[in-house]
C-alpha cells in the first residue's frame, strides 16, 4: 500500500503535516477529511529502492510477534474488532517488513479471509503451528485466550532457545580468539624465528620443522584451506538437505555423549509444550501430532511422532506407540500414560515441558562446565605447543654454547 505525506490545515486553523498509509489519493484525502483536516497538498512518497532486496529489509524476529500476539490478543478482549486491531498494530509498528506483512493480513481479512488463512500465506512468520491455533480460536470463539497462549508459548520457546546458546557462545568466542592469535603467530612470529634458525644452518627439531612448514602453508596456500572448509560446508549443507542425509546426521547428534542428551531433553521439552498448548487450545490430537512432528527440528524424533500418529489412526492410545519408538524417555511415557487415562493428557503434558525445561537448564550448566576446562587445556596446549618449539632451537643453541 503506497504512503503519502501530507501538509494541511485542522478545525483550528493550526498548520499540520504527516505521513499515512492509503489505496490512493483520494483514499488519502477521504481520511484526513474524517479527522477534519484541509489538505494543502498531498503526494506519493518517494519508494525506497534497498526495501525491494530481501538483504536489506529488516528481519521480523520472534520478540516483534509476541508483542503483536500479546497487543492483537488485549484488542480482541477489549471489544475492538479483528480489523481496526490488526489496522491499528500496522500502523504502529516500527519494523517496515513486519508493517507490511500485517497490512497484507488485513487486507486479506477485509475482503473475506479468516485470520488463520491470511496469517497461512506467510509461512516464515506464522509457521503451522501458530496457524493451526489461530484457526482453533476462530472456530471456538476464543481466539483472545488463544492468542494469550501461543505469546505464553513462544516467550518459553525463545528462552529456551536463547539458553542453549548462550552455553555455545563462550566457547565459540574463546575458540574464534584462539584461532586467530594461532595464525596471527603462525604468520608474523614464526617467520622471525625461521629466518635466525636458518643463519645458523644447524637442523632443526622435528616439532619446531612441523610448524616453519605448517607457518609456510598458512603463508603461500592458506586460501585452498579456505576453500577446503567451504566445500565442506556446502557439502554438508547439501546432504543435511536430503532425507536420508538429515536423518542419519540427527541420529548421531543423538547418540553424541553430552550433546545428544541436552537435544533429546530440548526435543521432549518442545514435544510436551508444543502438543499440551494445542490440545488446551482444542486442536484435534491427530492434528497437533503432525504439527509436532513438523516442527520437533530432528528428523529422527520427526519420524518417530509420525509412527505414533499411525498408530492412533489405527485405534491404539498415545503412550504405547511412543514407548516402542525408544526416543521418549520411560518417564514421559508413564506420565503420559497417567494424563491419558485420567482425561488431562494437556495438564500433564505441561507438567512435563515444565520438568525438562529445568532439565535443559541444569545439561546446560553441566555442558558449560565441562566445556570450559577443555577449553583451556585445547588453547593452552595450542599455543603453548607452538611456543615450545619454537624454542626447541634455542635451547639446542644453549646447550652448544656451553
Amino acid at each position: 500500500m503506497p504512503v503519502y505525506i501530507w501538509k494541511g490545515t485542522n478545525s483550528y486553523g493550526e498548520k499540520r503535516k504527516g505521513r499515512l498509509e492509503a489505496h490512493d489519493e483520494q483514499a488519502a484525502r477521504s481520511h484526513l477529511k474524517k479527522l477534519r483536516i484541509t489538505p494543502d497538498s498531498i503526494k506519493e512518497a518517494p519508494k525506497d529502492l534497498l526495501a525491494n532486496i530481501p538483504l536489506f529489509r529488516p528481519k521480523i524476529t520472534g520478540k516483534d510477534v509476541v508483542i503483536f500476539v500479546r497487543q492483537l490478543s488485549t484488542m480482541i478482549d477489549a471489544g475492538l474488532p479483528l480489523v481496526q486491531s490488526l489496522e491499528i498494530l500496522g500502523r504502529q509498528q516500527d519494523n517496515p517488513t513486519f508493517k507490511k506483512l500485517l497490512i497484507e493480513v488485513r487486507l486479506d481479512v477485509e475482503s473475506g479471509s479468516t485470520l488463520a488463512d491470511a496469517m497461512k500465506k506467510h509461512p516464515d512468520v506464522f509457521d503451522n503451528l501458530f496457524c493451526n491455533m489461530v484457526e482453533a480460536g476462530e472456530v471456538g470463539g476464543i481466539l483472545d485466550t488463544i492468542l494469550n497462549r501461543l505469546a505464553a508459548f513462544m516467550e518459553k520457546a525463545m528462552a529456551l532457545k536463547k539458553k542453549v546458546k548462550g552455553a555455545m557462545t563462550y566457547p565459540a568466542i574463546c575458540l574464534a580468539i584462539s584461532i586467530i592469535v594461532f595464525v596471527v603467530m603462525l604468520v608474523f612470529v614464526v617467520p622471525v624465528f625461521e629466518k635466525m634458525f636458518a643463519e645458523f644452518g644447524a637442523a632443526l627439531p622435528a616439532a619446531t620443522q612441523a610448524v616453519v612448514d605448517l607457518s609456510n602453508f598458512v603463508k603461500t596456500k592458506f586460501h585452498f584451506f579456505i576453500l577446503f572448509v567451504v566445500l565442506v560446508v556446502v557439502a554438508f549443507k547439501k546432504v543435511y538437505k536430503t532425507e536420508k542425509g538429515r536423518l542419519r546426521i540427527d541420529a548421531t547428534l543423538l547418540r553424541l555423549p553430552v550433546i545428544g542428551l541436552l537435544i533429546r531433553k530440548v526435543a521432549v521439552a518442545r514435544f510436551s509444550r508444543t502438543m499440551g498448548t494445542m490440545l488446551q487450545s482444542g486442536v484435534p490430537i491427530l492434528e497437533a501430532l503432525n504439527v509436532v512432528a513438523r516442527t520437533s527440528g530432528n528428523k529422527v524424533i520427526e519420524q518417530a511422532v509420525y509412527r505414533v500418529v499411525d498408530a492412533i489412526s489405527e485405534g491404539r492410545a498415545i503412550a504405547e506407540p511412543l514407548e516402542e519408538t525408544g526416543v521418549f524417555p520411560g518417564m514421559v511415557v508413564q506420565m503420559i500414560n497417567v494424563g491419558e487415562s485420567t482425561g488431562a493428557l494437556d495438564i500433564m503434558l505441561e507438567k512435563i515441558a515444565d520438568f525438562y525445561d529445568e532439565e535443559v537448564d541444569q545439561a546446560v550448566e553441566n555442558l558449560t562446565s565441562m566445556i570450559e576446562p577443555f577449553m583451556m587445556v585445547f588453547l593452552g596446549g595450542m599455543i603453548g605447543g607452538l611456543v615450545v618449539a619454537l624454542y626447541m632451537p634455542i635451547f639446542k643453541i644453549g646447550e652448544a654454547i656451553k
